[in-house]
């Protein structure tokens, strides 16, 4: 028998704090880009795009992140994988396509960060670092711990997010430090990340066992729990609730093999989408180069 999240309470359903902290992300992001910008060295307000880009953004995070969706990743594998593919995929270009060009530039041309920024950013290293770490993630004794405390759960999402920036970055930034990749290599370069991430999946997908204490083991899921679910209100649940299947209607085996199966498919559906823009961008560029007629030819007819 099925249980209803309610009984969870408002606050892990519904987190009202991380809304304060959305809100307050849009108020800063409306008073920095409009009536205060040019105290920050702005000079264009965002365009409609870029501002419909930043606040999706900041819906979608808390979706993801804020929403009953976060207080089901704990229940769920499978929520879990749809959690990371529009937190780590989706999310991140958004902000980047969502913040002015000026705002970038303050941040990451100062002399501290530059450097840094330079070389995180070149393809090879931006492309390994997110997507080695993140297969690493989503093995048993890293993911377990990461579940362990809210710390190391908080940390390990931060990392991952912010290497998620850097792995868009030369594919989506609005200005790169060196010369500006192929459309071929930024297809080429979202293909090596797919290929990449695909081990990891294959292997959650066709574990014979289930892989992760905190969707199987009873002191391992109350310690998961406790990231969202406030201590008062979990210390008072019925003793028969002990695990996730209360909540589920799959096996924890099929759940294991479904998250897998979300995160390959929706990762790939997403890398589809930004192959298939950068592919026709390529292609209409092509299609509307008019090659110059020779100087002889030219000579010639008159």
């Amino acid at each position: 028998m099925w249980l209803d999240l309610q009984i969870f309470g408002f606050r892990a359903l519904w987190s009202p704090i991380f809304m304060s902290f959305i809100i307050g992300l849009g108020i800063l992001y409306f008073v920095i880009t409009g009536p205060s910008r040019h105290r920050f060295g702005g000079d264009d307000k965002p365009t409609g795009k870029q501002q419909l880009c930043f606040y999706s953004g900041l819906l979608l995070l808390y979706v993801v992140k804020g929403s009953p969706i976060d207080l089901l990743t704990h229940i769920m594998l499978s929520a879990h994988m749809l959690q990371m593919v529009f937190y780590y995929f989706v999310f991140p270009i958004l902000i980047i396509k969502g913040i002015p060009v000026w705002i970038w530039r303050k941040v990451l041309e100062n002399r501290f960060v530059r450097p840094i920024f330079r070389f995180v950013t070149k393809p090879l290293i931006a492309l390994l670092m997110f997507n080695i770490l993140f297969s690493l993630y989503h093995m048993p004794a890293i993911f377990d711990f990461s579940k362990s405390s809210q710390m190391a759960h908080t940390s390990i999402s931060i990392v991952l997010l912010v290497l998620a920036f850097i792995m868009y970055w030369p594919i989506v930034g609005p200005f790169v430090a060196k010369q500006e990749m192929m459309p071929l290599l930024k297809m080429a370069y979202l293909m090596a990340s797919a290929a990449i991430i695909t081990i990891s999946c294959a292997l959650i997908i066709f574990a014979p066992n289930p892989l992760f204490d905190a969707y199987s083991s009873e002191g391992a899921w109350i310690q998961a729990m406790a990231l969202c679910v406030p201590g008062d209100v979990l210390g008072g649940l019925p003793p028969h609730i002990n695990g996730p299947e209360l909540f589920s209607p799959l096996t924890i085996e099929n759940d294991q093999q479904l998250g897998g199966i979300i995160m390959k498919i929706v990762q790939e559906a997403i890398y589809g989408v930004i192959i298939g823009k950068i592919f026709f961008s390529w292609f209409t560029k092509k299609s509307l180069e008019v090659d110059p007629l020779p100087t002889e030819a030219i000579t010639e007819s008159h």
